[in-house]
């Protein structure tokens, strides 16, 4: 099931798109721009991690309608790169899944793969539902 989120000003600066999201799955696409790369001419790994942490955020918005989309924030994250994207090299995709959930809490692996579907780095997270009235 997709879903649309409300707008996020992260998502709207580098252009990512929401392709899936279903009850603890996210993929978001990314189209590399060369404002994002590094001194060597690849994307910088900071562009990379957010990718990550953002598909794996997500992950977490799912609720069942008409609930609204859940909201969390970010406590700890890990990440490994693997590979490398250069600016021309086309779309890429990250995807972030719930390996494990509490009340409070939630547990995310993500992967971030190339236009030829390469993994290029992988992540695990820990994450927190917030409440409206969280700080």
């Amino acid at each position: 099931m997709t879903l649309a989120l409300p707008p996020s000003p992260i998502r709207a600066l580098l252009g990512t798109e929401l392709l899936e999201l279903r009850e603890g799955f996210a993929r978001i696409r990314y189209r590399p721009q060369a404002a994002h790369a590094n001194f060597s001419g690849i994307l910088h790994g900071g562009i990379m991690m957010m990718l990550l942490d953002e598909a794996a955020g997500i992950s977490g918005s799912w609720a069942p309608p008409p609930a609204p989309p859940r909201k969390s924030v970010t406590v700890e994250m890990s990440t490994h790169f693997t590979g490398k994207v250069s600016p021309d090299s086309g779309p890429i995709e990250a995807t972030g899944e719930i390996v494990r959930s509490g009340r409070n809490i939630f547990f995310v692996r993500s992967e971030l793969r190339d236009s030829a579907g390469d993994l290029v780095a992988y992540g695990a997270s820990t994450h927190l539902w917030r409440t409206e009235t969280a700080r």
